[in-house]
């Protein structure tokens, strides 16, 4: 149980950031709610929390901007006094073969997804070492870890992002604090949702358990991450993918 913890969930408006929060709070935690543009969303998360009978807020921030995120954990840090678990989930797509993919297009997938992480991490950095304790838990993907075709952008966020998880987890062990990565496969999603039927079917035809993951269960497996049952894990890319990439 996560009894009078405090944590930040980036992406969590919707999707598997909005199961994350839900999840954390139902387990004891009061959360804050980074989100980059939709408000309506954002604050139907936060009114699911607070019914639960926790506390949160929402803060909108891009998380490709090292001072918006920087104001952003000075906020949250200003109402909750402390953070235990950061949560880094925000993430975006633009998919395209390599030969066809523009500067633009890779920059705003590596800025947002690796950048990001990177950012939230940094300026909790110092917070979580004076308090010598802390969950920090970064969603990384399979295609992280095996490639995707018309992902290069992607997949080289989410490969970066386990490099950076494994470093981070080494620099922080030693004041009490675990990093680690969850790798999700195809998870039932507003953004698989529009994929193509063909593609979905030629997807679970991979996945040996034949069916796409919930949200609901990459959020359990983040708050285990971030609960005191994990303590003696970190540095670890912990796939839930189904069977997809073993």
């Amino acid at each position: 149980m996560l009894e009078g913890k405090h944590a930040i969930v980036t992406g969590g408006s919707r999707g598997i950031g909005k199961a994350i929060a839900i999840e954390l709070a139902k387990q004891g935690a009061s959360v804050a709610v980074i989100y980059a543009g939709n408000q309506m969303a954002a604050m139907e998360t936060v009114n699911e929390i607070k019914a639960l009978g926790r506390d949160a807020m929402a803060i909108k921030c891009d998380v490709a901007s090292f001072e918006g995120t920087k104001e952003a954990v000075k906020e949250v840090l200003g109402a909750f006094s402390k953070v235990d678990i950061l949560v880094n989930n925000a993430g975006v797509t633009k998919d395209g073969l390599l030969l066809s993919m523009t500067e633009e297009s890779f920059d705003l997938v590596v800025d947002t997804n690796l950048k990001g992480t990177f950012h939230m991490i940094r300026h909790l950095y110092s917070p979580m070492m004076k308090q010598r304790q802390g969950r920090i838990i970064n969603l990384s993907s399979v295609a992280g870890l095996m490639g995707n075709p018309g992902q290069a952008n992607y997949a080289g966020a989410k490969a970066g992002i386990i490099g950076l998880t494994k470093t981070v987890a080494k620099e922080l062990a030693g004041r009490g604090i675990t990093c680690n990565a969850v790798a999700p496969g195809f998870i039932d999603t507003d953004m698989t949702a529009t994929l193509p039927d063909k593609i979905k079917e030629q997807a679970l035809e991979q996945i040996p358990l034949k069916r796409m993951g919930n949200a609901e269960e990459v959020a359990k497996l983040v708050a285990f991450l971030a609960s005191d049952n994990a303590a003696y894990i970190t540095g670890e890319v912990i796939r839930i993918d189904g069977g997809l990439c073993m």
